[in-house]
């Protein structure tokens, strides 16, 4: 026995200050995850961890070590999706395993394999009757691949699955999933109860297509950061821990989770947030409007001639949302002096508004309703100033805050006017074009999916977001409380209760997603200097400043 276990065992070191990894756990006959020796103090980086054996917050559930991470598997240039759902697992219990042949039996695309019975311990083979396939080769032609609580409770198809590019689907009720303290892995993976197997077939035909993708991209991401090599795993432990211990240097949600990536899926080289700049004034000058646009043309017409008067305005976008309906020809537009280009999205999803557009070649971008005919250049250039000063907030108008019911975990969405800000309304608001990065790539998946879902609460959404990558709150400017338009429909919310009820099940989802309430609230305004003033306005630098 090695000296550093002699010691345990005879109770010297008591584990102070020792990390012990235990990559493959547990050995025939009851493959018993705990280790042997006496652990103490010391923290475990295990595979096959159970939800009644993980000290939660001191040890570091690991995956199961995988033989065939050194025999990696070139994919190929393009996959080939033969099946839906591969079960290549060859130790599920035979229960388990006749409810997958069940499925199976009833759902075309469902293949179950096993051991092939005239060559048992070839490892690198799965078999169907007569039919042979190589393993791990055969996962890549799979789109979810299963993952399944079998005689050790972590699975080495859990890394193979990855490695291979398929989704994995994992039914194991108690495994706490290889570094979950920091990885959210519903971004890259399913997850079924054991009591439900035969529900697997419905629950992945509901994720659509758009989603998939994602996944998969996901799933080959967290592979090749933290998983496709021994040394890997190894740093990712210790980055763990080291979080633990120097909280001010600890990575956020967004860093573990996701990389930023091009309209072409690879990632982007040399991004570096921009969030934090010297205390100066923003050097690089303009902003790019992006407005939101389904079938409102006369409005929005009317909204882009209005902002095309203000000085900073370099360009503006406009995200066209309506699918079945193709945008106005050129010769309808009116004519500007600012530059317009129309973006045509693939599906109508207020997420769309927040996407980083390779259109936008400004740093600065302003979020900006179809119906917003209220504010005047003065108050818009107003707001890019300011936001000049602030480039790692959000930067709008009017503000919102968040209430918490009767000292309960229960949060209420508020618009009264009062002097406390939490958020401010994106329906016209200042941000920087790192933030439509995060929002894209790196926000909780679950959260983008609830807006296109309730088609609402994206403002809220990216005020969490902001809040919570930033610890800092919005920045409100003028006086403006209230988006005033008499012409449109949207007029009518403010006097609606249910509008109000769906807004704070908002909050409260979205909580429930980051675990916390990131919203900070402050009281604070910015106005320009003098324009209160009963000064002549050749004085005043921004004249038109609208009321509440």
């Amino acid at each position: 026995m090695p000296e550093f276990l002699q010691g345990y065992q005879a109770g010297k070191m008591k584990g102070k200050n020792h990390l012990l990894f235990n990559m493959l756990p547990g050995g025939d006959p009851d493959y018993n995850s705990s280790l042997d020796v006496a652990t103490d103090k010391a923290i475990l980086a295990g595979g096959g961890f159970a939800t009644w054996s993980y000290r939660t917050g001191y040890d570091v559930s690991i995956p199961v070590y995988n033989p065939l991470t050194n025999q990696r598997v070139l994919l190929p240039q393009k996959r080939s999706n033969e099946w839906m759902f591969v079960s290549s697992q060859t130790n599920i219990n035979h229960m388990f395993r006749r409810q997958l042949e069940d499925v199976e039996r009833e759902n075309s695309g469902f293949l179950i394999l096993k051991h092939c019975a005239e060559d048992f311990k070839n490892v690198h083979k799965r078999c169907k009757g007569t039919m042979s396939y190589q393993y791990p080769d055969i996962l890549q032609h799979a789109t979810f691949c299963l993952v399944m609580r079998g005689v050790r409770l972590g699975q080495t198809t859990l890394l193979d699955a990855l490695m291979m590019g398929c989704i994995p689907v994992i039914v194991s009720d108690d495994y706490i999933l290889p570094f979950s303290d920091v990885l959210d892995w519903k971004r890259g993976a399913v997850h079924v109860v054991e009591n439900e197997i035969k529900r697997i077939p419905a629950i992945l035909k509901e994720i659509p297509a758009s989603q998939i993708t994602d996944m998969r991209r996901q799933g080959k991401w967290f592979w090749e950061r933290y998983f496709s090599s021994m040394g890997k795993i190894a740093l990712t432990t210790l980055r763990v821990l080291n979080d633990r211990v120097y909280h001010y240097t600890a990575w956020q949600y967004e860093d573990w989770n996701a990389p930023f990536l091009t309209s072409s899926g690879k990632e982007t080289a040399n991004l570096v947030p921009p969030l934090f700049f010297p205390l100066r004034p923003y050097t690089n000058q303009g902003f790019t409007a992006v407005v939101l646009c389904y079938d409102r043309v006369d409005t929005m017409f009317k909204v882009i001639t209005k902002i095309a008067d203000t000085p900073s305005l370099s360009k503006i976008v406009v995200v066209w949302n309506n699918v079945n309906k193709a945008p106005p020809s050129v010769a309808k537009w009116p004519k500007l002096m600012k530059p317009v280009t129309v973006v045509k999205t693939k599906e109508n999803k207020l997420s769309n508004r927040f996407y980083p557009y390779s259109e936008i070649e400004t740093e600065a971008i302003l979020a900006i309703d179809d119906d917003i005919l209220m504010l005047t250049p003065d108050e818009l250039e107003f707001g890019f100033q300011a936001w000049r000063e602030f480039p790692d907030r959000l930067v709008g108008f009017p503000g919102r805050v968040h209430t918490n019911q009767n000292n309960t975990s229960r949060f209420k969405y508020e618009s009264e006017w009062t002097n406390s800000v939490s958020m401010v309304l994106t329906g016209c608001a200042f941000h920087h074009k790192y933030f439509s990065h995060l929002f894209t790539y790196m926000m909780p998946i679950y959260i983008r999916d609830w807006v296109d879902k309730h088609m609402n609460c994206e403002d809220i959404a990216m005020n969490f977001m902001v809040a919570n990558y930033t610890g800092k709150a919005p920045i409100k400017v003028t006086r403006r409380k209230r988006f005033r338009c008499p012409e449109c429909v949207t007029e009518s919310l403010w006097a609606d209760p249910s509008h109000f009820v769906e807004r704070s099940e908002c909050l409260n989802e979205f909580v429930r997603a980051y675990g916390h309430m990131p919203l900070e609230t402050v009281e604070f305004r910015a106005d320009p200097l003098l324009f209160g003033e009963k000064l002549p306005d050749r004085l005043k630098l921004y004249k038109d400043i609208g009321s509440v």
